[in-house]
C-alpha cells in the first residue's frame, strides 16, 4: 500500500492566488476573508486551492466540483465513490498533504523555532516518560526532539480523527535523535501490534513532519514543490 506526500510551498504571484482563489467555494472564500492579514489568506486560499487541485487530479474531475464532508470531531474527507483518504497540514510557508486510497492517514509540519516555555508544554502536553526522556536530552537537542515529538503525536490524533478531544498524554512516540518514528505505547499498553506505522516526512532541517498512516506498513513516496504554481501544473499532468 502506498502514501503520498506532496508538499508545496506557499509562496505564488497574486494573479496564481486569485485563480486558485476561485476555485473555491463559497464558505472556503468566506473563511479565507476572516482572517486579518493578507498573508493568511493567501495562504488559505493556497492550501485550499492546491488540496482540491490535487484531490481533482486524484478523482479525474474539475477542482472546483471536489465536495467536502466532515467527521464528528471535524476531520475532513471527500466526497467520492473511490476510498481517498487525505490530511492536510501547514506551518510557516510550508504546506503538506497526505493521500492515501482506504487507509486513513494524518500528517503534521511545524516550523523548528524558539520556544520559551519548551519545559513547561512538554510538561503539560507530553505523556511523563516522553517529558523525562525529552528533559534528559542534552540542552542542544532538546528544540528538535520537541517538534518531532509534536508532530508525531499530532499526526496520530489526526489520523485517529478525534482531534483536540484525544489527550496528547495519554499515548507516547519515539523522540530521542536517530530514533525511528514509532508509537511506543497508548495507556501503557504496547502499541507494537496496533495497525498503525508513523514515517518521517520532514522536508528540511528547519522543519519537523511526520506521518501516521492506519497500516502496519507502506511505503511513502514524497514529492517536493517550490511553489504553488510547479505543484499545480503536476497535478494537473
Amino acid at each position: 500500500m502506498e502514501v503520498q506526500v506532496i508538499c508545496s510551498r506557499l509562496t505564488a504571484d497574486p494573479e496564481f492566488v486569485q485563480q486558485l482563489r476561485q476555485l473555491l467555494d463559497p464558505q472556503e472564500q468566506a473563511r479565507a476573508d476572516r482572517f486579518r492579514f493578507q498573508k493568511d489568506r493567501n495562504a488559505f486560499t493556497i492550501a485550499r486551492g492546491l488540496l482540491r487541485t490535487i484531490l481533482g487530479g486524484y478523482l479525474q474531475m474539475m477542482p472546483s466540483a471536489v465536495q467536502f464532508t466532515y467527521g464528528t470531531r471535524g476531520k475532513p474527507a471527500v466526497v467520492a465513490s473511490r476510498p481517498i483518504r487525505f490530511n492536510v497540514s501547514h506551518s510557516g510557508d510550508l504546506v503538506l498533504y497526505a493521500i492515501s486510497e482506504g487507509h486513513e492517514v494524518g500528517v503534521d509540519v511545524e516550523h523548528i523555532r524558539p520556544m520559551e516555555d519548551l519545559d513547561g508544554i512538554a510538561r503539560r502536553f507530553f505523556s511523563p516518560a516522553e517529558y523525562l526522556e525529552l528533559a534528559s536530552l542534552p540542552a542542544g537537542k532538546r528544540l528538535k526532539c520537541f517538534f518531532d515529538c509534536w508532530t508525531r503525536k499530532e499526526s496520530f490524533i489526526k489520523a485517529v480523527g478525534d482531534g483536540l478531544s484525544y489527550p496528547l498524554d495519554r499515548f507516547r512516540v519515539t523522540l530521542r535523535p536517530g530514533d525511528v518514528p514509532r508509537l511506543v505505547s497508548i495507556d501503557g499498553q504496547d502499541a507494537s501490534a496496533l495497525p498503525w506505522s508513523l514515517h518521517d516526512v520532514a522536508p528540511s532541517e528547519d522543519y519537523a513532519a511526520a506521518l501516521t498512516v492506519a497500516s502496519p506498513a507502506c511505503q511513502v513516496h514524497i514529492r517536493r514543490f517550490e511553489s504553488a504554481q510547479e505543484c499545480a501544473a503536476a497535478r494537473r499532468q
